[in-house]
């Protein structure tokens, strides 16, 4: 599969700036992988595509307010910081992204808030763009968590071309999410609504709960023709015993397990036995998933419509199927659905 084959061209003004008004009324385009038929439904729809006993499988990573705006001592040049993650919590020590990166050295401090209520001090170069900080600050670890995101704002994707709004805390998060720990939202499970929740609950909808920390590797562009030859950025993941007894009773009763996002479906994918169950698992994936692929455990998946290019298309065309896929987003575009992560979705069985 080559890099090319997933450009489609998609109007700059399809690409939502704002969520929907209510979570659960998104758009939501309905593809019948067994007969190619493509319905248009609204996302709380969703709910009739599934039976008692059916699985959904979410990913309940929790987005923290990763990027900071500093200044450079001396020059007092205005500092972009992406928090990536946190190294050593007793040294105050994160992997960080600094943009521009050429004005940061080894030793440079910088400063944070008003009054310089945070300083750091840059300690290592890890990649052309990747710095290690050490923050200095006094007070408790709680305190020094507290200060840290009161400074920071919703890491809003690029492509998301405006200021962040207050609204944006609450809604660039799922409501179910616990575990903090991700850069990025996993953006499929942003439609899901209280009411749509217990509404698929009294059906008897089983839930089961993953956690995959999203990195920004997701926007990461691909820039190598040949997909066999990129590499995805590491990912942590976490799966529970309890959560592979419900995924797995789910397969074994031929029920739908439901990936809700590529998040989910790539935690699901990097933790299998060969007689394709899913397994507990603490660890790192950076599993890459493209066509033609072979997937072992969810037979549906909601996602968003993603960008040109990027690895979540790939990932729904592995699910869908290359040409459905590629033809659905044609329509999608006729249509004017909206794109990206505050865009409609999409549900594959």
């Amino acid at each position: 599969m080559k890099l090319s084959k997933f450009k489609y061209k998609l109007p700059e003004e399809l690409i939502a700036l704002h969520p929907a008004e209510n979570r659960d009324e998104s758009r939501l385009m309905v593809l019948h992988r067994d007969t190619q038929k493509i319905e248009h439904k609204v996302f709380k729809d969703l709910i009739n595509y599934f039976d008692d006993q059916d699985v959904m499988v979410f990913n309940n990573t929790k987005v923290f307010p990763a990027r900071l705006y500093g200044n450079k001592e001396k020059t007092g040049a205005e500092i972009e910081v992406f928090l990536l993650r946190e190294l050593n919590k007793e040294q105050r020590l994160w992997d960080v992204l600094v943009d521009p990166a050429r004005k940061i050295r080894i030793g440079n401090k910088l400063y944070f808030g008003e009054d310089d209520l945070l300083v750091a001090e840059v300690i290592d170069n890890t990649t052309s763009r990747g710095r290690t900080l050490r923050f200095l600050y006094d007070g408790s670890y709680e305190e020094f968590k507290q200060t840290l995101y009161s400074l920071g704002e919703t890491p809003l994707p690029k492509f998301i071309n405006r200021e962040v709004e207050p609204q944006d805390r609450d809604r660039y998060q799922t409501i179910y999410a616990k575990k903090e720990g991700a850069v990025a939202a996993p953006t499929a499970g942003m439609h899901f609504s209280r009411e749509l929740m217990k509404r698929l609950e009294i059906k008897g909808i089983n839930f089961a709960e993953v956690t995959l920390h999203v990195g920004l590797g997701n926007f990461r562009s691909v820039d190598v023709e040949d997909l066999t030859k990129h590499k995805m950025d590491s990912e942590q993941i976490f799966i529970t015993e309890d959560a592979t007894d419900i995924i797995n009773k789910g397969k074994d009763d031929k029920r739908k397990v439901c990936a809700v996002g590529t998040t989910v479906m790539r935690t699901l994918e990097s933790s299998v036995s060969t007689y394709g169950h899913v397994k507990p698992f603490e660890g790192w994936t950076n599993k890459f998933i493209f066509p033609p692929y072979e997937f072992n455990v969810a037979n549906s998946m909601v996602t968003n419509l993603h960008l040109p290019l990027s690895t979540l298309l790939m990932m729904s065309a592995a699910f869908g199927g290359y040409d459905f896929i590629m033809e659905a987003y044609k329509e999608a575009v006729k249509e004017k659905y909206r794109f990206g992560t505050y865009g409609d979705a999409m549900l594959i069985l």
